[in-house]
């Protein structure tokens, strides 16, 4: 099994009949006015890369994850729009589109993607043609796992749910305690071996893939204070997994790692942070609210560095790419710092719109996805 326009953070409340949707920015009430993004300073290029190919999908409008299998990246659109791209390339291996609003995706195997509708449809697709689509008991803002001839699917109500990959016909579904919150935007979903590996509420847990029986939790961070919004502590993608450890965030909480053989908290460090983080073998990175953005030890927790060079830029998670790590913010470049001090190498252009997805790296190639429906690829020179 296998892996923003600069708007409001929203959060998805949950009452006994419906899902209504409420923004949270920090800063935005009562005439306070908003930190001003840092000025970016000219940048040297220390590490050469050149943009290799450009193509468009549509609007992105909800929290897209693109999903890298193999050769391949599947991408999708808010309109609904869904793509199976060559990474090396950009050319199409196959476009179609479903006509109606997409809320999450796109999860990909390299053959299947699926997406999630806003009208709460689990969509699955092959060779640009529908293959089956089921319907949810709750809106999913997480990308479908697609993995094992299965998809898994993560809904907001902490529901999760695996349907044949092929047919369509529910396997299980597992049904957790939930909160009268939760986030819009991408949760945590990934394979370990053979568990299924989510992230519900602030807690990591193992799932038999084939059962949805509960092998263990591992709590990374525990709901506090008195309100709902106080007690929101959501796990976010993306997650950074090296062998059996899997490190990850939870909402303006904190960082954590977990043996997912064993479902033990290795250990927790408090961080403000509401993107997800990647990392290495040795250091873990992330960008905290602030867009303040900083490495951990992946062995503690403990800070090696931190960089305020792209304050209030409104930074996607980071993701590791060579001797660098790549962020993009909100008007549309993907910056290059440094793994080993924050410092600037290189600064990438796109259309000017906000990165809308945390980008992927497919081969040697760097791909990010923009607001207005740019999907670029670089590479290295």
């Amino acid at each position: 099994m296998n892996n923003q326009s600069f708007r409001p953070l929203t959060l998805a409340v949950r009452a006994p009949v419906a899902i209504f949707i409420a923004a949270v920015l920090s800063g935005c009430f009562g005439g306070v006015s908003k930190p001003q993004p840092a000025e970016l300073q000219p940048a040297a290029a220390l590490v050469s890369a050149r943009q290799s190919w450009n193509t468009r999908i549509g609007p992105v409008n909800f929290p897209l994850e693109v999903t890298v299998s193999g050769n391949s990246v599947a991408v999708a659109s808010g309109d609904g729009t869904v793509a199976l791209l060559e990474a090396a390339t950009g050319r199409d291996i196959w476009r179609t589109a479903l006509n109606t609003p997409i809320a999450a995706g796109a999860g990909s195997d390299g053959k299947v993607v699926a997406v999630v509708t806003k009208g709460n449809e689990v969509v699955a697709l092959q060779d640009g043609r529908e293959l089956w689509r089921q319907k949810l008991g709750a809106q999913a803002f997480t990308a479908p796992l697609v993995a094992g001839a299965r998809v898994f699917v993560l809904a907001a109500d902490r529901s999760v749910n695996a349907f044949d990959g092929q047919t369509g016909r529910k396997l299980w579904a597992q049904q957790r305690p939930n909160e009268p919150l939760v986030l819009r935007q991408s949760g945590v979903m990934l394979a370990v071996g053979d568990t299924l590996v989510v992230g519900l509420s602030g807690r990591l847990a193992g799932f038999n893939p084939s059962s949805g029986s509960i092998r263990w939790e591992a709590p990374i961070a525990s709901p506090r204070g008195v309100n709902d919004v106080e007690r929101l502590v959501d796990l976010v993608g993306r997650v950074s997994r090296v062998g059996d450890t899997v490190c990850a965030r939870a909402f303006q909480s904190s960082i954590g790692c977990v043996d997912a053989v064993r479902g033990s908290l290795l250990w927790a460090k408090p961080a403000s942070g509401i993107q997800g983080i990647d990392g290495d073998d040795r250091l873990l990175f992330g960008t905290e609210a602030d867009g303040t953005v900083m490495a951990w030890r992946r062995s503690d927790g403990e800070r090696v560095w931190s960089t305020d060079r792209l304050r209030y830029r409104s930074l996607t998670a980071p993701l590791v790419a060579g001797r660098s790590i790549a962020i993009g913010d909100f008007t549309g470049f993907i910056h290059l710092l440094s793994r080993e001090d924050g410092s600037l190498l290189n600064r990438l252009p796109t259309d000017g719109s906000a990165i809308s997805a945390s980008p992927v790296l497919a081969g040697n190639t760097l791909i990010a996805v923009t607001h207005n429906g740019g999907v670029y690829g670089f590479k290295p020179e």
